[in-house]
């Protein structure tokens, strides 16, 4: 367990590292609440046991500004315990309501100490299990039940941040709008199950295409989404202009050569995907034009005869 101790003394500061390192925890002390506050924000702590009586910062408004750094997500809360010699109801009412969870006395014995420790050591546990699920959940609510990939929710929301890093820098960006070709006709032949298969393994295609590529001349923040029935996305931050088109003509070659037979794809006999491909250089404006020019360029490359890439 590793434990934050925020004291302005120095004796007990030691006397007490001593004690709870010798029950096996990882103590790091803060002589004051600023550098309490500058330890919080750069490592996680199982808990935190503060000082009420300190010089500038006392221990309730350097509590109030750590529970403020939490923000509101349950699994991020900090057990707090206040180290007092005066557990005076004001102070059990103040402790409280600034954010603090128990008091314990800095002469406690080394029985109640011992058991103060095991108890948070058990809340330590509890809140690495929460923090672990609540990973899974999160990623879970980020993909496409379907396919795998990022869902078109975790698109928007990644490629918010994604942009505004690109406009703020003036670094290229690129988009490619990918639609597989004549897929009404394909579930309608062999049935939406089958569409369903058809589905996944162009997903699984495109995923394995843009990771192989990212360690080649493809930036490391590129991904793959699925914009929703038979459209995919990918987005390639930070890649020259022309790398784009590279990376489309890629795709398409790749999902051809998985022979997905495809009876009603016109010329073909076999699964294709078209694409628009386009590279802002630098990136600029709104993210939304780049998408409707990277759907226009799609169109394009369907009317003019599908099964390959139009790109800017």
């Amino acid at each position: 367990m590793k434990i934050l101790l925020v004291d302005d003394s120095k004796a007990v500061a030691m006397m007490t590292t001593a004690r709870l390192e010798s029950f096996g925890y990882e103590v790091t002390h803060a002589a004051d609440g600023p550098a309490a506050i500058k330890h919080f924000q750069h490592t996680r702590f199982d808990l935190i046991l503060m000082d009420i009586e300190m010089p500038g910062m006392n221990g309730f408004e350097t509590t109030t500004r750590i529970r403020a750094l939490e923000g509101h997500e349950p699994w991020a809360w900090t057990p707090i315990i206040f180290v007092t010699a005066t557990d005076t109801a004001t102070n059990v009412v103040t402790a409280i309501e600034a954010g603090g969870d128990d008091f314990i006395s800095k002469m406690a014995p080394e029985s109640v100490l011992q058991a103060k420790m095991k108890a948070m050591s058990r809340i330590a546990a509890m809140r690495a299990r929460l923090a672990q699920a609540n990973t899974k959940l999160q990623d879970q609510a980020n993909r496409d039940g379907l396919t795998g990939l990022l869902n078109r929710r975790a698109l928007d929301m990644r490629i918010d941040q994604l942009w505004d890093d690109a406009t703020r820098t003036a670094k290229p960006f690129s988009i490619l709008m990918i639609d597989v070709d004549n897929f009404k006709k394909y579930n309608d032949h062999y049935g939406h199950l089958g569409g369903d298969d058809c589905l996944r393994a162009i997903a699984h295609s495109l995923g394995k295409t843009v990771q192989e590529t990212k360690d080649d001349k493809v930036a490391s923040g590129a991904f793959v989404a699925r914009y929703g029935g038979e459209e995919f996305c990918v987005v390639i931050p930070e890649t020259s202009h022309g790398v784009h088109f590279g990376l489309a003509a890629t795709l398409v070659e790749n999902i051809a050569a998985l022979q997905l037979p495809h009876k009603e794809n016109t010329h073909w006999g076999v699964v294709t995907i078209s694409v628009g491909a386009v590279c802002a250089v630098p990136a600029s404006g709104q993210v939304g034009s780049l998408f409707r020019q990277a759907d226009t360029l799609l169109y394009r490359a369907k009317e003019a005869g599908r099964n390959r890439v139009e790109a800017e």
